[in-house]
């Protein structure tokens, strides 16, 4: 664990640890592939409740709301002071913003009455409100739009930068490899919204997606893919030479 993020414990060395381009993307993508994950699984084991809710973003109002927020928080962050180039930092200053918006605004809580709240995994209600839920899954959407357009676009012409600035560090065999690896994450996390954007009109799909949790699992497949990008750029895996 210690190499896969550069930890370094040398005390003669008087800086700060988290200085590595590397190592920022690699806690990033560790990050973001976890949070369903530990959402779901601090819910299992405070309340005994296995199965998803209809959004990554209720949570927000389970005991596992501090997980939530913190690991949104900590992405939001690391987003913002990275900036390994110019396109990559404005995407990621957009995404981050995303990330700190659908906090500030939440969406609509999983019960109707706040008398309920005794009867359901909710330990937390917010009167429903159709421009504040709108707000929010515009910031979602804002945050993950940024992070696929960041694998599509900005890491694939980093790659391209590398080869030409520094090929001693990398092989066009691998660098090949990683920018195929971050086109299909970035088209899985834009056709993972799309659904998204389908499953809230009503059409005849709407009662299959909302029975089947579907936001929950496309929000899911979506950070599980935008993780995967970053621990590709931060060589974690699928490393350039």
């Amino acid at each position: 664990m210690g190499k896969m993020f550069d930890i370094d414990f040398d005390v003669t060395k008087d800086d700060i640890w988290l200085q590595s381009a590397k190592t920022l993307s690699r806690i990033i993508g560790v990050l973001g592939m976890l949070l369903p994950i530990l959402l779901w699984l601090f819910l299992w084991i405070v309340n005994g409740y296995t199965k998803v809710l209809p959004s990554i973003s209720h949570y927000y109002f389970t005991r596992s709301n501090v997980i939530f927020i913190i690991v949104v928080s900590l992405i939001a962050i690391f987003l913002l002071v990275y900036k390994k180039s110019k396109g990559g930092f404005l995407l990621s200053t957009l995404a981050a913003i995303g990330a700190i918006l659908l906090l500030l605004f939440p969406t609509n809580a999983l019960i109707k009455d706040c008398c309920d709240i005794c009867n359901s995994v909710s330990i937390a209600f917010i009167e429903n409100n159709c421009f504040r839920n709108t707000f929010h899954y515009i910031s979602a959407a804002v945050f993950l739009g940024s992070l696929a357009l960041m694998s599509l676009f900005v890491f694939t012409n980093d790659n391209k930068e590398k080869l030409i600035h520094e090929p001693q560090s990398c092989t066009p065999s691998k660098v090949k490899q990683q920018n195929i690896v971050y086109r299909i994450c970035g088209i899985i996390m834009i056709l993972a919204l799309l659904i998204i954007v389908i499953g809230s009109f009503n059409t005849p799909f709407k009662p299959i997606y909302n029975a089947n949790n579907l936001t929950f699992w496309m929000e899911t497949i979506a950070v599980e893919a935008f993780g995967f990008s970053w621990l590709v750029k931060g060589e974690a895996v699928f490393k350039s030479k």
